[in-house]
């Protein structure tokens, strides 16, 4: 898994490009505050190498808990900028820095 932060100069965003080792996976979805939690809003590609990549752009300046959903299994980032515990999840999140 990792995560590629490319800052715009021009606009106050960062395109954030999530990629995830999941080769026997059907589904992989980016699901967080930047999408209200939404895995269809954070779909990734599949790519023939059999890993799962897309790119979305957030706004820069904030922080945003998120998961990956693989199959239906929330996972971790293990290279998060951080990790912030959720109460109401009951569960820690992986946090993204912009």
């Amino acid at each position: 898994m990792a995560i590629k932060k490319q800052f715009i100069k021009s606009k106050p965003v960062c395109k954030v490009t999530f990629t995830v080792d999941a080769k026997e996976a059907q589904t992989v979805a980016v699901v967080g505050d930047f999408n209200s939690w939404n895995p269809e809003a954070g779909a990734l590609a599949k790519q023939k190498n059999g890993t799962f990549k897309a790119t979305f752009e957030v706004a820069k300046d904030a922080n945003y808990e998120f998961k990956y959903f693989v199959d239906g299994t929330y996972q971790n980032e293990p290279e998060a900028d951080a990790f912030q515990w959720n109460a109401f999840a009951n569960a820690e999140n992986s946090v993204l820095a912009v």
